[in-house]
């Protein structure tokens, strides 16, 4: 087994809830390890403001980040600042998929506030070479905070043409990141992931490099996006809450006090998920 795949093991095996000071120590053990163990291991998603943009928050994440800093989609500069010979070297997406990007930061800020009710979006975008219109990207989503409940969902994906083809090819990993606490001795925390795929037919209608490709794209995003976060949000309550109510069931005992608190303590978990 390789140093990487023994570091991922241990964190499979330690508390959810401590994930990102455990991936800190196990970085300060092997630090080799440390870009690969950043660029695997998905942590809850971190929020900053973004100065340049009246302190208007986004969501951080090894997306967006360059050495310390990261680039808030709103601005497209770096939190905090770089000196000048880093940001000679700094990532940043081209202008055609730059304006894809705003556009899609828009589009799925209207999409946080009707689904969330609140939290935090933010999408980054960049090309996948010189000589193709392929793009990938990434879609954050966050409510709540990790000191109580709290919802996190990473949707990184690519969108690939069919050579020869108006064909356009969605690939869509989605991690959930769950984290409830019911404010009494329940804790329930841990995270989910899908892969989905998707082929859709570009519109003769719809011109290339045009904004009308661009809001294309955004549309069948978003319903992907749509569509997977609502399969896993139902999975996660039918199954894996169906499955914890079972544990209590079983593990409550004869006295009528004992049974009522453990369906109370499922039944907040339940309402702490439909609240996310």
């Amino acid at each position: 087994m390789s140093s990487l795949d023994a570091a991922l093991d241990i964190l499979r095996r330690l508390d959810p809830t401590k994930i990102e000071e455990n991936l800190s120590q196990l970085i300060k053990l092997d630090p080799n390890l440390a870009e690969d163990l950043l660029t695997s291991v998905d942590t809850p998603l971190q929020v900053k403001k973004d100065p340049h943009s009246s302190q208007k928050e986004f969501l951080t994440c090894d997306y967006n980040r360059d050495i310390d800093s990261h680039r808030s989609p709103w601005s497209n500069r770096y939190v905090p600042e770089l000196s000048p010979e880093d940001l000679a070297e700094s990532p940043f997406p081209t202008d055609s998929v730059r304006r894809t990007e705003v556009l899609a930061n828009d589009s799925f800020d209207i999409y946080r506030d009707l689904y969330y009710e609140g939290g935090v979006s933010s999408v980054y975008l960049w090309d996948l070479g010189d000589d193709t219109d392929d793009f990938a990207g990434v879609v954050l989503l966050k409510k709540g905070t990790q000191s109580k409940s709290s919802w996190d969902a990473i949707h990184v994906f690519e969108a690939l043409q069919t050579e020869g083809s108006n064909q356009w090819v969605y690939r869509l990993t989605t991690t959930i990141i769950l984290h409830l606490d019911s404010g009494r001795e329940m804790h329930l925390s841990g995270n989910l992931t899908r892969q989905t795929e998707k082929e859709v037919t570009r519109p003769a209608s719809v011109s290339e490099n045009s904004d009308a490709f661009r809001v294309w794209h955004i549309a069948n995003l978003g319903a992907l996006v749509e569509e997977v976060e609502s399969q896993m949000r139902n999975q996660l309550e039918v199954v894996y809450f169906d499955k914890t109510r079972d544990i209590y069931r079983e593990l409550r005992d004869s006295q009528q006090a004992s049974t009522a608190s453990s369906r109370s303590a499922h039944e907040e978990v339940v309402k702490g998920l439909q609240g996310m």
